[in-house]
C-alpha cells in the first residue's frame, strides 16, 4: 500500500472517530423511541424518569467526546508556557523564523517557553485536522540549556519539517488527527460514573485502532522530518542532537530528583530562578561520559504499539548513513540558552507557573545551605534508630540485677505495645525531628560498642522486618549491619556538623552531600567497618575524632 493510500485510510478512520459520536447519539435516540412507544412505560412515572436519566447519562459523555475532538489543539493548562515576543527575545525568534523559512512553511504565531525538556510545534487545527489553525512553538528552557545553537537548529528543522509536506498533505492531516484523538481520549481519564466509563472505553478502543493504522504514517513523518533536519543543520549535527536528547532526558530527571527537590524533606527550595536554572550548572560540571552513564542506567521503556516515533538508535543510524555533506559537528558551539535574554527573570517566571501554590510558599535557600540542610536531615533520620536502640539497651543494662546474663531478644522495656500502637522495634524512623534531649550522645554509643552491647542488645532493637527477626548468628549480623553502618555514619555526620568540621558540597559533578576533613575522607569507611565488626573496635573512630580540629568560637558582636 502506498503512502497516499495509507493516509487516505487513516483519514477515513479519523472521520469515523467523530461520526462515532453521532452514531451513538442516534442509537440512544432510537432506544428512547422504542422505550417510550411501550404503553406500560409511559403510564409509570418511575420508568419515565429512569429512562430519561439513563439517556442523559449516556448523552453527556458522548457530547463530551465530540466537543473534545473538535476543540483539540487548543491551549490547555498542561501545555501552558511563558510567551515571548520577537521584541523581547529577538535572537531566539530569528532562529525560529529562519527554521520555518528553510522548511518552506509558515512560522508560528507564538513561541512559548516551558519548564520541561521538549520542543514541539502545535496547531489548533479545524475541520478534523483538514484545515490548519493558529500555530505555536513550545521550547523547554532545560532543552535550551542542554543543546548548542547548531543542535537547536536541527531540532527546530525537525519540528517544522512535520509541516513541510515532504511526504503527502494527507500525512500532515493524519498527524494532526493523532493529536486530536489522543486529546479526546484524555477527556475520559477521570471518568467515574458507569456511563462515562462505558462511552470512554468505546472511544479508547476506536483510538487504539486509529493509532495502529496511522502508526506507519507517523513513523514516515518522523523520518522525513529527520531528513529535513539533516539538510538544514548537517548530518553529523542532527545525529548528535538526537543522541543528546536521549542523554538530556535522563539527566533532567536526575537533576529534578537529586537537586531541584533536594530540600523537599526540609520544606525548602533552591534560590528563586534556580529550580530549573540549576540544570545548566549540573550539565557544565559533568563530562559527556558522566551524562551518558545517567542515560545508560535508565531502564529502556518497552516499545508501544501506538508510538509514532521510531527508536532513537534507528533514527540516528539512518541519518549517519546519509552521504557526507561536509558540515562538521561543533560540540564547542555556544549553548542555545545564549539566545535568551534575561534568563534569570524567565526562570523565575517559569517557576511561578510550574510550581504548586504550596511549593511557592516554601523557604528559599542558597545551594550550599540547601545541601547542608538536607545532609543534616538525612543524618538525623539515619541516626535516630541507633540512638533509640542504644538508649533502650543502656536502660535495660542499668535495670538488670548485677551478675545476670545479658538476655537475647526483647528486654523488659520492649514489651508488646498496647493495641493500636506501633512497636518501636518495627516503626519506620522519622527523618524530620532532631534527636530528643536525653538521648545518648556519640561518646555513649561508642562506649556501648566497647562494652559488647552491639550484637547482644543494640542490634536486636534496630528496626527490621518481622521475617528478619528469625535470623540468628552471622546471618542476623550481616542483615542488620548496613542499617547500623548508615546510622553510625549519620551520628558521626551530626557530630562533625556540630563541630563545624563538615561543610556542604553541592556536588554538581557527583551528588550533593558533606565534605569531610581529609583524614575522615580517607579513613571513614574503614573506621566504621571496625566499629561494627563481629568484635567491635572503636579505636580507629576515636583516633579520627581526636584528630578532628574544633574551630575556635567566633566572638559575639556587642
Amino acid at each position: 500500500m502506498t503512502a497516499s493510500l495509507r493516509a487516505v485510510r487513516a483519514l477515513a478512520l479519523l472521520v469515523g472517530f467523530y461520526l462515532m459520536g453521532a452514531v451513538l447519539l442516534a442509537l440512544v435516540g432510537i432506544a428512547d423511541w422504542l422505550v417510550f412507544s411501550l404503553p406500560w412505560v409511559t403510564r409509570s412515572p418511575y420508568l419515565v424518569v429512569t429512562a430519561v436519566a439513563t439517556s442523559a447519562a449516556l448523552v453527556v459523555p458522548i457530547l463530551l467526546g465530540m466537543f473534545a475532538f473538535l476543540l483539540a489543539g487548543g491551549r490547555s493548562a498542561e501545555e501552558a508556557g511563558r510567551p515571548v515576543t520577537p521584541h523581547e527575545q529577538p535572537e531566539l525568534w530569528a532562529e525560529v523564523l529562519e527554521a520555518a523559512r528553510a522548511a518552506g512553511t509558515r512560522p508560528p504565531e507564538e513561541v512559548l517557553l516551558t519548564e520541561d525538556l521538549n520542543a514541539a510545534v502545535a496547531e489548533r487545527a479545524r475541520l478534523l485536522g483538514l484545515l490548519s489553525g493558529r500555530r505555536r512553538l513550545y521550547l523547554g528552557v532545560p532543552l535550551l540549556a542542554g543543546l548548542t545553537v547548531p543542535r537547536l537548529r536541527a531540532v527546530l528543522a525537525h519540528e517544522f519539517g512535520h509541516f513541510s509536506n515532504q511526504d503527502t498533505q494527507l500525512a500532515v492531516v493524519t498527524m494532526r488527527g493523532r493529536a486530536a484523538v489522543l486529546h479526546t481520549v484524555k477527556a475520559f481519564r477521570h471518568a467515574e460514573n458507569g456511563a462515562s466509563v462505558l462511552v470512554g472505553r468505546l472511544y479508547v478502543r476506536y483510538a487504539q485502532l486509529f493509532l495502529k493504522v496511522s502508526q506507519s504514517t507517523g513513523r514516515r513523518q518522523e523520518l522525513a522530518a529527520d531528513q529535513a533536519a539533516a539538510r538544514r543543520a548537517g548530518r553529523d549535527t542532527t545525529a548528535a542532537a538526537l543522541r543528546r536528547m536521549a542523554v538530556l532526558d535522563a539527566a533532567f530527571d536526575h537533576y529534578i530528583d537529586t537537586y531541584a527537590l533536594m530540600g523537599d524533606p526540609v520544606s525548602a527550595l533552591p534560590p528563586v530562578g534556580e529550580f530549573f536554572g540549576g540544570f545548566a550548572r549540573m550539565l557544565a560540571a559533568r563530562d559527556p561520559q558522566a551524562l551518558a552513564e545517567l542515560a545508560a542506567a535508565r531502564r529502556t521503556p518497552r516499545p508501544s504499539p501506538y508510538d509514532s516515533h521510531p527508536p532513537i538508535t534507528e533514527r540516528v543510524a539512518l541519518i549517519e548513513a546519509l552521504p557526507d555533506d561536509g558540515v562538521a559537528e561543533d560540540p564547542a558551539a555556544p549553548p542555545a540558552s545564549s539566545l535568551l535574554r534575561d534568563q534569570g527573570r524567565l526562570s523565575a517566571e517559569l517557576e511561578e507557573s510550574a510550581l504548586s501554590a504550596d511549593a511557592r510558599t516554601m523557604r528559599r535557600l542558597d545551594w550550599p545551605d540547601l545541601a547542608m540542610a538536607r545532609a543534616e536531615a538525612d543524618a538525623i533520620g539515619w541516626a535516630r534508630p541507633l540512638l533509640t536502640a542504644v538508649r533502650r539497651s543502656l536502660h535495660a543494662a542499668a535495670t538488670r540485677e548485677p551478675g545476670t546474663t545479658t538476655p537475647h531478644g526483647p528486654a523488659a522495656d520492649d514489651r508488646a505495645p498496647e493495641p493500636g500502637t506501633t512497636s518501636p522495634a518495627t516503626a519506620a524512623p522519622d527523618p524530620a525531628p532532631r534527636p530528643e534531649a536525653g538521648e545518648p550522645g556519640l561518646e555513649d554509643v561508642l562506649n556501648a560498642l566497647d562494652d559488647g552491647l552491639l550484637w547482644m542488645e543494640i542490634a536486636d532493637r534496630m528496626p527490621k522486618p518481622a521475617q528478619a527477626s528469625r535470623l540468628t548468628g552471622r546471618s542476623a549480623r550481616n542483615f542488620i549491619r548496613p542499617a547500623l553502618w548508615d546510622a553510625l555514619a549519620g551520628l558521626l555526620h551530626l557530630h562533625l556538623i556540630a563541630q563545624g568540621a563538615a561543610h556542604p558540597d553541592t556536588g554538581w559533578s557527583s551528588r550533593p552531600g558533606l565534605a569531610l576533613p581529609d583524614a575522615w575522607e580517607t579513613g571513614f569507611d574503614a573506621a566504621l567497618d571496625a566499629a561494627l565488626a563481629d568484635t567491635p573496635d572503636t579505636t580507629p573512630l576515636r583516633t579520627l575524632l581526636a584528630l578532628t580540629p574544633v574551630p575556635p568560637k567566633q566572638p559575639q558582636p556587642v
